[in-house]
């Protein structure tokens, strides 16, 4: 017996589309191994998709990816996460279902007592249960009065989109300890994306980094792959190398000499067809951030092949706050505003602006329902917050 557990793809999620085709190829070098290794079934605990609503050109391009699975005769199994949950009880992953690629394993029933029984779908040996992510944790309370309908002689198998107290530590958010969850062979997680590994309990990892952080610290995407023999169960991680990733750190101290000093750190490095990880960082008494000529970077980058750069200001701090707004060129208000506010205010919500603003001037689909277009700018913002 083997199966693929797969999680947290938010397919559509980067606004640069260079990334969002890395993460595409990212699902689809998944779905290539798992036919490859003729799994008796693939299943991808939550975020399927950065949203209910993903653009259609990421539409088009997962289905491609799920019928594939479909003409190998590879079934696929489903919950949703906290991205792609709608409070309005419908999103693409029910599309998907409808045409035959996954089946959402989420079967509950809930009883006079208030306890929610989830009840199993089989698959051959296996029977699922499963419980989708929601928005803000809630599903964590919910989670609290689940059991599983009994299933006897079957591998059974609980699909979760939630945050483990094991695994988070001391972070403040809504989580669910494993001794309160319902026993199963195997616990198929989602949400969070960290190498949280025990024997019959994991994380899936995501597909692909998801911001900058993620980028820095995991480099590339995951999956996990899980063989069962007689009485023993083997899981294997299975990397997702498509780009490698370049961190080049600089230290800079003073605004006027960055630009140098940062191109000379970057002919340090072969960044040709990399993913290129800016990290500027310094204790400034003095300048302005628009002192930096980032478009020289930014050429210099190009000139080198580089596939993309992404540049993280948040540890840069200015110790005096006497910087006046400097607007040379009209067309940069908007972003000689936000370089004066970043300087004024270093502080990390500060560089989620640019992000913030983004998501606010996402226009409205023709035709697309206004508690629908709400939905989406909500999902967009709180996946920018963190929240």
């Amino acid at each position: 017996m083997k199966f693929a557990h797969l999680g947290d793809c938010h397919l559509g999620s980067w606004r640069y589309p260079e990334l969002q085709e890395v993460n595409m190829n990212s699902f689809t070098m998944a779905v290539e191994h798992c036919i490859k290794e003729k799994v008796d079934m693939v299943l991808i605990s939550g975020d399927l998709f950065d949203s209910a609503y993903p653009p259609i050109e990421t539409l088009k391009s997962a289905f491609a990816e799920f019928k594939k699975l479909s003409d190998a005769k590879v079934p696929c199994f489903i919950i949703a996460g906290s991205h792609d949950y709608s409070s309005a009880g419908k999103t693409f992953l029910d599309v998907l279902e409808h045409a035959g690629f996954c089946k959402n394993v989420y079967q509950p029933e809930e009883r006079a007592d208030g306890k929610i029984m989830l009840q199993p779908v089989i698959n051959g040996k296996y029977a699922l249960y499963g419980f989708p992510g929601m928005k803000s944790g809630l599903e964590v309370e919910k989670l609290r009065k689940i059991f599983l309908q009994e299933a006897p002689g079957f591998f059974r198998v609980l699909m979760l989109h939630t945050a483990l107290k094991e695994a988070i530590g001391a972070l403040p958010i809504d989580s669910i300890s494993i001794s309160e969850l319902p026993e199963a062979d195997y616990y198929a997680l989602g949400h969070l994306h960290i190498d949280f590994l025990k024997p019959n309990l994991a994380y899936s990892g995501p597909i692909f980094p998801n911001n900058f952080e993620e980028l820095e610290e995991l480099q590339y995407g995951r999956f996990q792959m899980i063989n069962i023999s007689f009485d023993s169960l083997k899981r294997e991680q299975i990397p997702l190398k498509i780009k490698d990733v370049t961190l080049v750190p600089v230290e800079i101290g003073n605004t006027l000499a960055a630009t140098e000093r940062i191109i000379s750190e970057l002919e340090k490095h072969n960044l040709e067809d990399k993913i290129v990880l800016l990290r500027i960082s310094g204790n400034l008494s003095s300048g302005k951030m628009s002192d930096i000529n980032f478009s020289e970077i930014e050429v210099y980058i190009k000139e080198k092949k580089a596939f993309i750069m992404l540049k993280n200001i948040s540890k840069i701090n200015f110790e005096e706050s006497k910087t006046e707004i400097e607007i040379k060129d009209i067309h940069n208000v908007e972003e000689s505003i936000m370089a004066s506010y970043i300087e004024q205010n270093p502080v990390k919500f500060s560089e989620k602006l640019p992000q913030i603003l983004n998501a606010l001037s996402i226009e409205k689909f023709e035709d697309e329902k206004s508690v629908i277009f709400q939905d989406r700018v909500l999902d967009e913002l709180k996946k920018i917050l963190e929240f």
